[in-house]
């Protein structure tokens, strides 16, 4: 109901405009096409290229009012539709050629505002001061606004004082996209991104795949997972940490290259890298191992970046990241001993926890070998490595999934990518030994029994395909979201997100707090 809305003084007025539209008879929000002929970037581009052709003779543009500026008889506005804005020029006796001002003296200078959609239709000229712009010969209003615009201000069409505001931005993200356009930009990116991946993928004869978001088992990856339930089964099901599983069931199944665009979940910390709903791509080669998958990321990360800065070398805050293969390659193990000077790489449980408590790490005792090798490395190191760098060779325990080294005793065939200090790809030879693989699970719910919520279950379905035999395979997750951020230069996976997840909005409480 209208009295239970609590509305500012400036939704009242448009609420009042909105009244009068209806009183003269013109819907404000109506069902008909509106046929466009260009956008405004293309337009500008097409008018100052050939000015003289004929088809600038009659367009018809459709978009959001920008700014309007009053001039009697005469208005100067400015549209933006989805890749820009151009001015429009609209006099009062082409839009009105009779009698009836009131389409111009009622509807276009007194209830119209900031925001509303319009389209246009006229002919394209430049002005005295050499602007490219539309004179109106007919307009319709499409779409009522009835909350105003954040303010912007703008110099010789440039942006000078963007709206900032993370909470707004995050949480309004429709009205970040109005009136912030670089934020179109970097979701453009990202589009162009995954889609060169895909061609890539593609084109060396990968599958595209889909495999379950609601799962029995959270299986192949160590996070917490969410938890939901399955009414008419009355199961509990999980909303998946991984695809790994599923993929690897495909391999098994006689598909030599799948790979899946992922949305994943995990019920864990937010912070500027990690939002619990995430983007990951995974994609798994059967008859390969980590040292194929090490030159083939090289080579897809190396192509993407060409796409989408026309060069391998690209600004990442105030630091220039070199994707041009090769990357450079160091066992976890050196890089501990790099950073910290000291070798663990012999020590067991009761050492490391001893290494932890000299460089001031906290550690819980839940924490098996694996968590604490995980833990120094994390904080003593991973913070270091900027440019693109394969850290390789991982302990055993760090990895229940993947197989074990073939000539370095208690290691695994791992690597993961660091970029700007932090991991962006996690990638094996995969683990295809099913007694193996029920050992490892077997450890694992050793762990969760000490109370490790990020320990694997063990999915008994998986361990029966294996018993088919799966073929030797390389597999490899890149985080698309944190690879989104490096290619568009973006300090937080927020500003790579469409919806980050925040925190329910509060609220007003009152008329007066609402105001």
């Amino acid at each position: 109901m209208e009295n239970t809305i609590h509305l500012s003084e400036p939704e009242r007025l448009r609420r009042q405009k909105l009244a009068d539209l209806h009183n003269l008879g013109i819907n404000p929000y109506p069902a008909e096409e509106f046929k466009t002929t260009h956008l405004s970037t293309d337009l500008k581009a097409g008018f100052e290229a050939n000015p003289e052709a004929e088809e600038w003779k009659s367009v018809s543009l459709a978009g959001r009012i920008m700014s309007v500026r009053d001039m009697g008889k005469a208005n100067f506005a400015v549209i933006q539709d989805e890749a820009g804005k151009i001015q429009l020029y609209v006099r009062r006796d082409d839009i009105c050629p009779g009698e009836d001002k009131t389409l111009y003296n009622q509807v276009f200078k007194k209830l119209l505002d900031i925001g509303d959609i319009i389209g246009i239709k006229g002919f394209v000229f430049k002005t005295q001061t050499g602007e490219t712009s539309v004179h109106v010969s007919e307009f319709q209003l499409l779409s009522k606004a009835l909350r105003p615009l954040p303010i912007v201000k703008e110099k010789e069409g440039e942006t000078f004082d963007a709206v900032t505001d993370p909470e707004f931005r995050y949480r309004q993200r429709y009205a970040d996209l109005i009136v912030n356009p670089q934020v179109r930009e970097t979701f453009r990116q990202r589009s162009l991104m995954v889609k060169t991946i895909r061609d890539f993928l593609n084109a060396h004869g990968a599958l595209e795949v889909d495999t379950p978001v609601l799962q029995n088992i959270p299986g192949g990856a160590a996070a917490r997972p969410f938890i939901t339930h399955h009414n008419a089964l009355d199961i509990p099901f999980y909303l998946r940490i991984a695809n790994e599983l599923y993929l690897k069931r495909l391999i098994v199944g006689g598909f030599d290259w799948v790979y899946e665009f992922s949305r994943n979940f995990r019920n864990e910390g937010m912070d500027r890298t990690h939002n619990p709903e995430f983007t990951i791509l995974e994609f798994y080669v059967a008859y390969k191992d980590y040292f194929w998958m090490m030159d083939f990321t090289e080579k897809m990360l190396e192509a993407t970046a060409m796409a989408l800065h026309g060069k391998t070398e690209i600004p990442v805050g105030d630091k220039l990241i070199d994707f041009k293969a090769p990357f450079k390659r160091i066992s976890i193990f050196e890089a501990i001993e790099e950073k910290t000077g000291i070798d663990v790489s012999q020590m067991d449980e009761a050492g490391l926890r001893e290494v932890c408590k000299k460089l001031h790490i906290e550690v819980e005792d839940s924490m098996g070998k694996g968590k604490l090798i995980d833990e120094l490395f994390s904080e003593k190191c991973e913070g270091s490595f900027i440019q693109p760098t394969f850290i390789i060779d991982y302990p055993v325990e760090m990895s229940p999934l993947t197989k074990k080294h073939r000539s370095k005793e208690g290691l695994v065939e791992r690597f993961e990518l660091m970029v700007n200090g932090k991991e962006i790809a996690n990638a094996y030879s995969e683990l295809n030994d099913p007694i193996d693989q029920r050992e490892r699970f077997e450890e694992q719910v050793r762990l969760m029994e000490r109370g490790d919520d990020e320990a694997m279950f063990i999915d008994h379905d998986f361990l029966r395909a294996l018993e088919y035999g799966m073929p030797p395979t390389s597999g490899i997750g890149i985080g698309i979201d944190r690879l989104a951020m490096l290619m568009t230069n973006q300090a937080s996976i927020q500003d790579v997100l469409f919806f980050p997840q925040m925190r329910p909005e509060r609220k007003a409480e009152s008329k007066e707090e609402a105001e």
